[in-house]
């Protein structure tokens, strides 16, 4: 990998995380474009860097929402004081403080399903769904699904209407989570399974993204640590750690730009415009693998 790939690869990865149009399967892509999957070893390698550089992305969130996660970790903090040996349940917390805990709690409740899921499938996944045409099938389907959530007028939300992040209960955030996992297949979006339940189940669009951005702070996380553990030795053998570097640090700053204009764009005009572009990226893609200019290579 050359610096101006890892360049590419961050900017892709920062662009695509939290928009609902897939990362992983922008990332798959424009790596087979550069050639950087020629063969089993370096396809890995590249895999997983395309997942460590989310690092980038989960710093930008935690700079762009520091005030809510503290507010979180401070919420925690207090309610595990009033519960020390010699003061009991006091009930001194501020109502702020008590939202704030419902939150992290509510956000670690829909962490779970991908934490299991996850942990049982990741291989799978690695070495099934890491190629083009599933990630081709999987924008082509989000997109649809992304459709009829835009122009059903049942579930079409405001700022007005709908419920806000701190409405959530713990159901709700199980149902998030049960619908972030679907995003494990490539070209699915992360992003994209948690805004589109969330608006099923009610949320505001805004609260819907939110609640996207802050799950998946704790989702990337654990995700990124486990491939890196596991994989990032070998990554290393490959992959400068210079280059590394300059894609977290890529990632880091077009994700922040990505995120700021991502919520007004989504307030003010919905999900059907990452629909059609989901539908054309497949288009495209599809025509050129079966053109021959984009080749498929064997599963790593």
């Amino acid at each position: 990998m050359q610096w101006w790939q890892a360049i590419i690869l961050g900017v892709v990865e920062g662009l695509t995380e939290y928009l609902p149009v897939s990362s992983t399967g922008h990332l798959i892509l424009v790596s087979h474009l550069m050639g950087l999957n020629a063969d089993p070893q370096a396809a890995q390698a590249t895999n997983t860097f395309n997942i460590v550089i989310q690092v980038g992305a989960i710093v930008a969130v935690l700079g762009l929402y520091r005030s809510r996660v503290i507010q979180m970790l401070r919420g925690l903090a207090a309610t595990a004081g009033s519960w020390l040996p010699g003061r009991g349940p006091s009930g001194s917390t501020s109502d702020q403080d008590d939202q704030s805990v419902r939150l992290a709690l509510n956000l670690i409740v829909a962490f779970m399903p991908a934490a299991v899921l996850g942990t049982l499938f990741a291989d799978a996944i690695d070495e099934h769904l890491f190629q083009i045409w599933p990630v081709v099938g999987a924008l082509f389907a989000g997109a649809w699904l992304m459709l009829a959530v835009a122009y059903s007028r049942r579930l079409s939300r405001t700022e007005h209407r709908g419920r806000g992040i701190h409405q959530v209960n713990w159901q709700i955030a199980l149902l998030i989570g049960f619908g972030q996992c679907i995003a494990m297949w490539p070209g699915t979006s992360r992003s994209m399974m948690t805004i589109v339940t969330a608006l099923m189940l009610g949320l505001r669009p805004r609260a819907a993204a939110e609640f996207s951005f802050l799950l998946g702070l704790v989702t990337l996380t654990a995700a990124t640590g486990y491939k890196f553990v596991k994989d990032g030795g070998q990554m290393l053998e490959q992959i400068d750690l210079s280059n590394l570097a300059i894609g977290l640090l890529v990632a880091t700053v077009s994700a922040a730009l990505a995120v700021r204009w991502f919520v007004a764009f989504l307030v003010r005009h919905g999900l059907a415009p990452f629909a059609w572009y989901r539908l054309g990226l497949a288009a495209v893609c599809a025509a050129l693998v079966i053109g021959g200019s984009l080749t498929v290579p064997a599963a790593p």
